[in-house]
């Protein structure tokens, strides 16, 4: 235990979430980090669910030393090729309606960006997330966050409106069958959304699957009738994409799969593979209409050269390596071992997401489904123990479920070798409790 160290930490660091993991880490690359002690720890969150090719992947780090040497940052005014050339390269993977690209540094940002370019296009400016949401720490994408964080900080952004979100596990929505309803559920949504408004509903702002909220993929069909309800109201669709973009859930765009097109798409982690990198793209017409009421984002990194370097070399790779291809077939592994462990273990009641981008739910027991957070945080420090890096949903009555997003990057052997890890300390963490 490096105790010094987390001295001074505790002494210098303002904390700003749940408590940091008991590893000093001193270097990463491909699918692993390694502490001070030169233990590899398999990294099977990505970073902060961001480093889709690893770490230290040798395209990234030649990109990124040229740019630095050459041309990393601008005055905001300035344009250079790199951020023409992604604009180019980034709209040329989107429907055609998806044309124009602005190039920002973080998820909030791009958030912000578009809920500003949604309240301006529509001249209104109520906003609709699911309640189990995560956008972002600024105050407008804050606001538009119902999962955690909204009080002792003073009034959010007026206009902010809840959705339930469709948690086919636990929603109280259920057809004859016993199966999830999500059809009624998303219209009771929406009346209690028609109830609330004041008759400015200017965007639904939505992740095809909600990451922090716990892996809840929104069912095949729900999109779209999303969509139909936002046309309905004269609101425009915004998909943040920010973890599940650029082949993280086995298409390029997680909304791919549904073919339904946003108004207006926001990109961040997989865009700058762990580097600080975002786009807002959206269509000619709103991009018009904002720029004729006068749009203003003129941010210290926008359209910042490194950005666009970094993320035209992540297209190059994802391309190149059929990453996209390669998150599917390796997510059909990876579901295949999830699902083995819920049909072995009393306590994993829920295997759900897609792609390289899944989530399993310890509960006490599959009959109560009721919550397991200390099961979560004990399996968390057991699989630590043994080499691998699991996270947890980090808010209460969430901590038994896992989000598994490794590097879409990993071997095979390495993807078996973390199921393994994660299978062995759940095995070990239930035998200690049974005495």
């Amino acid at each position: 235990m490096d105790t010094t160290f987390w001295d001074e930490a505790d002494r210098l660091l303002i904390r700003y979430g749940s408590g940091f993991t008991p590893r000093v880490i001193e270097r990463a690359s491909g699918v692993h980090v390694f502490d001070r002690q030169g233990t590899p720890i398999l990294d099977f969150t990505s970073g902060q669910m961001s480093a889709i090719l690893g770490h230290a992947h040798p395209d990234i780090v030649a990109t990124v030393s040229s740019a630095v040497a050459s041309l990393d940052h601008l005055f905001s005014g300035m344009l250079s090729t790199p951020v023409v050339e992604l604009a180019a390269r980034l709209t040329a993977t989107l429907p055609a309606e998806l044309s124009k690209m602005m190039l920002l540094t973080t998820g909030a940002e791009a958030n912000e960006a578009a809920i500003k370019m949604a309240k301006l296009a529509t001249g209104r400016y109520e906003i609709v997330s699911f309640d189990r949401s995560w956008h972002g720490m600024t105050q407008g994408a804050a606001s538009a966050t119902f999962s955690a964080g909204r009080r002792g900080y003073g009034p959010p952004v007026p206009g902010n409106l809840a959705l339930p979100a469709p948690n086919a596990y636990r929603s109280p929505f259920r057809s004859a069958d016993g199966s999830h309803d999500w059809e009624s559920e998303l219209a009771y949504g929406f009346a209690l959304v028609d109830q609330q408004s004041s008759g400015s509903l200017a965007a639904c702002l939505v992740e095809p699957v909600l990451s922090s909220g716990g892996i809840i993929e929104l069912p095949p069909g729900y999109l779209r009738r999303l969509r139909e309800l936002c046309d309905e109201r004269g609101m425009l669709l915004i998909l943040d994409e920010a973890q599940t973009g650029l082949g993280r859930t086995g298409t390029m765009y997680a909304f791919d799969r549904d073919g339904v097109t946003p108004d207006i798409l926001t990109l961040s982690k997989t865009l700058g593979a762990g580097l600080p990198v975002a786009a807002v793209v959206t269509s000619a017409e709103i991009e018009q209409t904002c720029h004729e009421r006068g749009f203003l984002f003129y941010t210290t990194h926008v359209s910042d050269p490194l950005a666009a370097s970094v993320a035209l070399t992540v297209l190059d790779v994802i391309e190149r390596e059929n990453l996209v291809e390669r998150a599917a077939r390796l997510g059909d592994l990876l579901a295949d071992r999830l699902r083995a462990l819920r049909d072995a273990y009393e306590v994993v009641g829920d295997v759900r997401g897609r792609g390289l981008l899944q989530g399993i739910e310890l509960v006490r027991d599959k009959t109560s489904k009721a919550p397991a957070d200390a099961l979560g945080n004990a399996v968390t420090a057991a699989c630590l123990d043994r080499g691998l890096h699991m996270n947890i949903v980090q808010l209460p009555g969430m901590g038994g479920i896992f989000r598994i997003a490794p590097p879409l990057t990993i071997s095979e052997d390495d993807l078996h070798a973390g199921v393994d890890i994660l299978e062995a300390s759940l095995k070990a963490v239930l035998d200690d409790a049974a005495g």
